[in-house]
């Protein structure tokens, strides 16, 4: 039986990223995948390194400004994968967000962002306001333009993964987790392989298997109890249209809701949608009031483009990623999108990891990392893993 210090299960951006600052850090690291790197979530987001302007609304301030300095971060350690983009958001006279709290929540945007190069926001004057093409111009009141950025969300996932590889990890992909067996200085991690069963011996595991990570959970033994959850269904559609240069941050004509209308691959992606699924059985795929409801918006903005029927023909390519939330009342739009960590007294050598962002993968990774040291004691480091260049 081979042993190493850490096993992962879930080569999503978590499990990457987790990979990349342990191995950085020079723990001896597998990671198991039982599809392939970055095959169902972490391809599947809205594609942005961003602050979350929305969660502001809901006074999720300190997520708001590590999110903003993970943005800086990135654009810096991975300038060709992670690249700025303006966006827009225009307030019209029927907005339930007035003028008056757009540039407030910019303004607020900016200083948690420590006013850096991307914290500058202005308010777009009418004379311009036609060059976003096809946008409503009836009723328009404000348009104002800030800056975010956009990432391609499943080669940025490879691309650490890659790094953590180039540091020793061991990353197998199409290794399903059978069992983790939780004894009393160690696990032993059973998993299925290329038709063949396979153990490892590890002094910590970490659970980022995302949508299954209660799955993984029920493989435990002894029996550990799982944190209640949601899983979140987000919907994107990709249509035959000539995308605007930038990305369009619109109030949803439906609820108190945003969407996103931004450029990819040259055509338009709008996104994303917050359903809460019964189970989890299979692909995601859309529903039909999803498709109805982001077309709906965007015919609304849009409306030269054509109603919703006519829209449906021009869809391209349509996704789903789907969200963790701990089970709470209330709308899944407001709820903290804060990484939670679970662990408990009776397994303490396995930590679970519920929710989390694609632009914060960095800082859940370092807090897992805190963890790993804590519980198993440093190695000596071969990286420092802030400086770690991506491509």
């Amino acid at each position: 039986m081979s042993a190493v210090d850490l096993v992962i299960v879930g080569g999503g951006i978590n499990g990457a990223g987790i990979a990349q600052c342990a191995a950085a850090a020079g723990y001896s690291v597998t990671l198991l995948e039982k599809g392939v790197i970055a095959g169902q979530t972490s391809a599947n987001s809205s594609k942005l390194i961003h602050g979350g302007l929305r969660y502001l609304e809901t006074g999720q301030l300190a997520l708001v400004r590590q999110s903003l300095a993970e943005r800086r971060a990135l654009l810096k350690l991975a300038p060709s994968l992670v690249n700025p983009i303006p966006f827009y958001i225009p307030v019209y006279e029927d907005s339930r967000r007035s003028s008056i709290a757009i540039r407030a929540g910019l303004s607020l945007y900016s200083m948690l962002s420590n006013f850096d190069s991307l914290g500058q926001f202005k308010s777009i004057p009418s004379v311009h306001w036609a060059k976003i093409k096809g946008l409503k111009l009836d009723g328009l009141k404000a348009l104002y333009q800030y800056w975010d950025a956009q990432t391609d969300d499943k080669r940025l996932t490879e691309s650490v993964v890659k790094n953590a590889r180039s540091m020793g990890a061991y990353v197998l992909e199409h290794a399903k987790c059978i069992q983790i067996e939780h004894q009393k200085r160690h696990c032993v991690v059973r998993y299925e392989c290329q038709g063949q069963q396979h153990e490892v011996e590890a002094l910590a595991v970490v659970n980022a298997a995302g949508p299954w990570v209660n799955d993984v959970l029920n493989c435990v033994t002894p029996v550990v109890s799982p944190v209640p959850i949601e899983w979140v269904q987000g919907s994107h559609l990709l249509l035959d249209i000539a995308a605007n240069d930038g990305i369009l941050y619109l109030e949803s004509c439906f609820d108190k809701r945003v969407v996103f209308v931004m450029p990819w691959n040259g055509k338009t992606l709008i996104g994303t949608t917050e359903v809460v699924l019964d189970e989890m059985t299979g692909r995601p795929t859309p529903t039909e009031s999803e498709v109805d409801y982001l077309l709906g918006i965007y015919g609304h903005y849009f409306p030269s483009m054509g109603d919703v029927d006519s829209l449906k023909s021009r869809i391209l390519e349509t996704f789903c990623g789907v969200r963790v939330l701990p089970k709470q009342q209330g709308n899944a739009f407001d709820r903290p999108r804060d990484t939670l960590q679970q662990t408990s007294s009776s397994h303490p050598h396995l930590l679970t990891l519920y929710g989390g962002k694609l632009t914060t993968y960095r800082t859940t990774a370092v807090e897992v990392l805190g963890w790993l040291e804590s519980h198993i004691g440093s190695r000596n480091a071969l990286a420092d893993f802030n400086q770690l260049q991506l491509d």
